[in-house]
């Protein structure tokens, strides 16, 4: 018997469309590329996302190959009796990023793998939410806002992502990072 992780059948077709808009994002596809991708319209896809239409084997399978990814993975069903967690790198602008968690929206848990920067202009940029990072190993440079830190493994760093920040690797060798990424206003709660 497929199990659902506690989730009727209609709780996990409601997943499909955060699942679907995550893996365009990414791999930085617009909903134009994966219409011309798929043959599926702009229209329909975006339904999808926003959870406004149903998906149906017709349009799953197409979304399936373009995205790379099985079938089972696209709808994000758990392997039957197997609670491990498998992990897929993603690489984006050299840096791998490995999920640590799998449902849409909320918390998310990443380790990345930061090579070291060869250009090191930085372009700050700003998005909704607040992020944690916990160095493991390797020097990672941190620019938020007027700030410019460079930290070490253990050291830990909390923003807010609104504020124009940068995050970079000044060598000599790769860093590797814990970030937890959430949505605006939810912040870590630590205790000792």
């Amino acid at each position: 018997m497929w199990q659902t992780r506690g989730m009727d059948d209609e709780g996990v077709l409601r997943n499909v469309g955060p699942r679907l808009r995550q893996l365009r994002l990414e791999r930085e596809a617009t909903l134009t590329d994966l219409a011309q991708e798929t043959g599926i319209s702009v229209s329909t896809l975006s339904r999808l996302e926003s959870g406004q239409r149903k998906p149906t084997l017709e349009l799953l399978l197409p979304l399936a190959r373009a995205h790379r990814v099985a079938l089972d993975e696209l709808v994000d069903a758990p392997e039957t009796g197997d609670p491990r967690v498998r992990l897929k790198p993603v690489v984006r602008h050299g840096r791998v990023h490995i999920p640590l968690t799998r449902r849409p929206g909320g918390l998310q848990s990443f380790k990345l793998v930061l090579p070291v920067d060869r250009d090191p202009a930085p372009t700050l940029q700003t998005h909704e939410g607040y992020e944690w990072f916990y160095v493991l190993s390797g020097r990672v440079r941190l620019i938020v806002g007027t700030r410019d830190l460079t930290l070490e493994p253990g050291e830990v760093v909390e923003f807010d992502t609104r504020t124009p920040h940068w995050v970079g690797n000044p060598g000599p060798a790769p860093a590797e990072v814990l970030a937890i990424f959430g949505p605006q206003g939810e912040r870590m709660h630590v205790r000792s």
